[in-house]
């Protein structure tokens, strides 16, 4: 990491109009941070990161001056949302500058024909979703932090989340339809990209463009009804999730938790009663079908009428388990996968065989390549490195596909291979590599 900036990229930057600039060491480690404590391998690996300057652009024309400049000293430049990542997208490896895009932030347009959005990258998600709901319409995606995670960091920085029960991830098609970015090439500029060309920086970690505003399908509003069902035996909870995942009925979100996570997290659900706990949101048209489901396999049934979108089943699901169980006991971590399809018990079962309760179960229900799969993400007692690499040796000799949230670059959390389509994105809009270096293995 560089020990010191330019001069006179510092005379430079504090020239710029439109522009917050932070000096003060609270104010750059506040904005080199994210969430990435989850892992003791990222705590270990990032501690030291901070940004040499902070800045806030207030205006789209003031990114671009902080692009131009960057670019003219090439001086690495890390994007920033709100922070409520996992797995250090927004820290800085290399120093440099930290961009925070919260200014950025304003709802664009709503197509009363199409239904699509065009919101700037800075919005709020829970923002994003009241304005929709005065149009009938809301989100197809969104992460558990929904309410305080930007719609730029979330495009930017995940993958998934609520409603990938139903529209998948965000990477597949028809989710997000087009992307305004700033370039960071010899001219830095403003440009609009179409649906495929918006690819290759849709979970790219803003690696290779800086997203300053999107376009979105949405989807109609439904008075989701929170739904829970409680079982004794796990693995008849899992077959009843795995019912409830295929038959016709309208989910937003379907997730199991071990009871032991249940009786450690917040009783947003009801009650506990000692045993695994489905949580699901329904159409109210689906109701019936899911308590015939849960009746005719003699487990416990609970309406708990509309869905509370504040400390409801959002926030009990996804990342929120991990942060609630950490909030009891720090030592808990976590994993990410995709359990081997029709053969999820069996995994789950000759893991617990060798890992006891150093694993506790956390399946959430999501569509891959329009097939209804179960994902995991379990919560893992931190044992060292050592037994973390053990463990998804493991998983991965039975079947499992991990998404490892215990590593640094966008493709060794993610499939593991280079994806081509973000590699050429940097080479056309960062072909200097100033854009968060370090985190896109297929450049470096």
């Amino acid at each position: 990491m560089a020990n010191t900036l330019p001069k006179n990229f510092l005379i430079e930057l504090d020239a710029l109009n439109d522009i917050e600039v932070y000096r003060g060491v609270n104010e750059r480690e506040r904005y080199s941070r994210d969430f990435y404590d989850y892992s003791p391998v990222l705590v270990e690996k990032l501690k030291d990161c901070i940004a040499q300057v902070v800045v806030r652009p207030l205006s789209i024309s003031a990114v671009i001056d902080v692009a131009c400049v960057c670019n003219k000293y090439r001086v690495p430049l890390t994007l920033r949302g709100m922070g409520t990542g996992n797995y250090g997208q927004c820290v800085p490896l290399e120093g440099g500058v930290v961009m925070v895009m919260s200014a950025i932030n304003t709802i664009r347009k709503f197509d009363s024909d199409t239904s699509q959005l065009t919101v700037e990258t800075g919005c709020l998600i829970g923002e994003v979703e009241r304005y929709l709901a005065t149009k009938g319409r809301q989100l197809r995606l969104m992460p558990s932090t929904w309410r305080s995670a930007s719609i730029g960091g979330f495009i930017a920085g995940g993958s998934g989340g609520i409603g990938s029960v139903r529209w998948g991830f965000l990477r597949d098609k028809g989710n997000l339809l087009g992307l305004e970015i700033v370039t960071t090439d010899q001219s830095p500029r403003k440009i609009q990209l179409n649906e495929e060309d918006s690819e290759g920086l849709n979970h790219a970690y803003g690696t290779n463009g800086i997203i300053t505003a999107l376009t979105l399908t949405t989807t109609s509003l439904v008075n989701w009804k929170e739904i829970t069902i409680d079982c004794k035996d796990w693995n008849e909870a899992v077959q009843i999730l795995k019912v409830c995942m295929n038959s016709a009925v309208n989910l937003f979100l379907a997730c199991l938790l071990e009871k032991e996570i249940i009786e450690n997290i917040p009783n947003w659900s009801g009650e506990y009663l000692g045993k695994h706990r489905l949580l699901l949101l329904v159409d109210p048209d689906g109701v019936s079908t899911i308590e015939s489901i849960a009746r005719s396999r003699g487990t416990i049934f609970n309406n708990l009428g509309n869905e509370k979108t504040g400390n409801g089943f959002r926030e009990m699901s996804w990342n929120h388990t991990t942060l609630h169980m950490r909030s009891i006991d720090s030592d808990w971590t976590y994993l990410q996968m995709l359990l081997p399809h029709e053969a999820e018990v069996f995994a789950m079962n000759s893991l617990n065989e060798k890992w006891g309760k150093s694993i506790l179960w956390h399946l959430e229900v999501v569509r891959q390549q329009g097939v209804q799969r179960i994902a995991a993400l379990p919560l893992i007692r931190w044992k060292g490195s050592e037994c973390l690499s053990d463990l998804i040796k493991d998983c991965q000799e039975l079947g499992a596909v991990i998404f490892n949230p215990h590593v640094i670059t966008v493709e060794e959390g993610g499939l593991g291979v280079v994806d081509s389509d973000q590699v050429n994105a940097k080479k056309l809009f960062d072909p200097q590599g100033i854009l968060n270096p370090g985190k896109l293995k297929g450049w470096s």
